[in-house]
């Protein structure tokens, strides 16, 4: 069976779910996930400077990150596993800005999402997984900041009852600051 690549919008503007290229047979499958040529179709610019993986454990929540300066587009995939994963608009001239919306991303399902700049980005492991980070701008680690994953202000309806409520947090993810003092120090 032969998947074509196709595009959605979704509630968010700028963001994107894509579905890629899949073609399984017996022996399994074969996926597209990126192609430069089929994204400008679509008119959408998103040119590779980094790929990077993360590997979690069932429970992990990683919280809404986002790059300060130089920031990254994403396109984003669980190539193994199970993830709820959220955006959030962090534009404040956007008409969305505040705004989450979630998407379950597995092995099995190919989905990948588009984040946008000026968007935060978080997932909940439902199942171990590995999660592709296909990045438009290289990683600076002192521009690396984060909003809290439980913030009430943005209040994400993550589903923890897939994983029994059990999560998992880095120490770094604790300390993150609230959507309101994000708003105070980049809103002005």
């Amino acid at each position: 069976m032969i998947k074509n690549f196709q595009i959605q919008k979704t509630d968010l503007t700028g963001a994107i779910l894509i579905a890629p290229f899949v073609a399984e047979d017996e022996r399994g499958s074969f996926i597209k996930d990126y192609s430069c040529e089929l994204l400008e179709q679509h008119h959408i610019s998103h040119n590779l400077k980094e790929v990077f993986y993360t590997e979690s454990h069932k429970g992990v929540i990683r919280a809404i990150h986002f790059q300060r300066v130089k920031e990254q587009a994403k396109l984003v995939r669980c190539v193994y596993g199970h993830v709820y994963d959220v955006i959030v608009d962090l534009r404040p001239e956007s008409d969305t800005f505040g705004r989450w919306q979630g998407f379950h991303l597995t092995g099995k399902n190919h989905l990948e999402i588009l984040v946008p700049e000026h968007f935060g980005h978080g997932y909940l492991v439902i199942q171990d997984a590995i999660v592709s980070y296909k990045c438009a701008e290289r990683f600076y680690g002192e521009y690396d900041d984060g909003i809290r994953w439980d913030d009430t202000d943005i209040a994400v309806n993550w589903p923890l009852e897939l994983v029994d409520h059990q999560i998992i947090l880095s120490d770094k993810d604790k300390k993150l600051q609230s959507f309101k003092e994000f708003r105070q120090k980049y809103c002005w």
